[in-house]
Order: C-alpha cells, then sequence, then structure tokens
C-alpha cells in the first residue's frame, strides 16, 4: 500500500459514522505505553487495550488485542493463533504498510489500512467482557472508545474476520 493511500484519524471517525457506530474520542499527549496512559482511566470508561504487532516465519501477519494488564506468552501464543511457528515482533517498515501506524501507535483500527488483508486481527474473549473498548485512532494523540460489539462490526466492515480467542494468559 502506498503511504499517501494511508487513512487518517478524521477518515477513520467517516467510516465508522458510515456504519453507524457510536463513537467518542479524547485528545491527549502522545503515550507510547501502556504505563504511560495510566493517567486516562479516570477519563475515558472501558476497556483499555494494548496491541502487539507480530509475525510467524512464513511472514503471517497478526494484531494482537487484548486488555492493557493482560499477559501475552510469545512463545505459546502461535499455537492459539493458528501462527506457522513462534511468533516474534513485526518490523516498523510492514506495521507502517499494513495498518498505516508507527511503533507506539499499534491499534486494531489500523485494520483500515491493510486494504489487501495481509494482517490478521486477534481478540482476546477477556477484553470483549468489556461493554466499551478503547484504542488509538491511528495515532497516540487520543483514544476512541466504542463498544466491543462495533469493534468486531468495524473489523468485519474492513474486510478483517477477526478471530475472538483466549490469548491472554
Amino acid at each position: 500500500m502506498a503511504e499517501n493511500s494511508q487513512k487518517t484519524a478524521a477518515e477513520l471517525f467517516e467510516f465508522l459514522d458510515g456504519l453507524g457506530i457510536s463513537h467518542s474520542t479524547k485528545q491527549h499527549e502522545p503515550v507510547f505505553t501502556v504505563a504511560e496512559s495510566l493517567w486516562l482511566r479516570d477519563l475515558v470508561p472501558g476497556g483499555h487495550t494494548k496491541n502487539l504487532f507480530v509475525k510467524d516465519k512464513k511472514d503471517q501477519y497478526f494484531v494482537l488485542t487484548v486488555e492493557e494488564s493482560a499477559v501475552v506468552d510469545l512463545k505459546s501464543v502461535h499455537k492459539t493463533i493458528g501462527a506457522a511457528s513462534r511468533v516474534s515482533f513485526g518490523r516498523p517498515e510492514k506495521m507502517l504498510e499494513y495498518l498505516g501506524v508507527v511503533p507506539g501507535s499499534v491499534t486494531v483500527f489500523g485494520a483500515i489500512n491493510d486494504t489487501d488483508r495481509q494482517v490478521t486481527f486477534v481478540l482476546d474473549s477477556d477484553l470483549l467482557k468489556n461493554e466499551l473498548v478503547n484504542a488509538h485512532p491511528l495515532s497516540n494523540d487520543q483514544t476512541t472508545t466504542i463498544a466491543s460489539g462495533d469493534l468486531i462490526r468495524f473489523l468485519e466492515a474492513t474486510g478483517h474476520a477477526p478471530l475472538v480467542l483466549k490469548v491472554s494468559e
């Protein structure tokens, strides 16, 4: 995908609006880690996400979206998600190419930029127990809240059939 065809947060919001998906977004200072974003908990209700961009040895890419405090065992998660081998973190260049984001901004909303469906999106079943889910809308200086069921609808509308699996420990 050419960089100039990557969607912006505004285009993501238009896409959500077109699907009739209710969403709200809070602007804030850029946050690069879960630890840096903890102060947002009192301002933004719902489950907060941690997103891991990983790949297997056959260059199959995955975004694992879990609750922010969840632990994911990278030595064994490949068995759960159907990867060909143990997974490792994907390169920043591929993250930008497929998701339109840079390290520190990985998000399930990156699916809007993965028009060639190079990435499998995996949602942790524990995360979806939350009525509301929060994720960065393609940049780490905002947090967008949507209903957990609407997150699945969003992914399906981008042409991705999300895997809902127990990937956290």
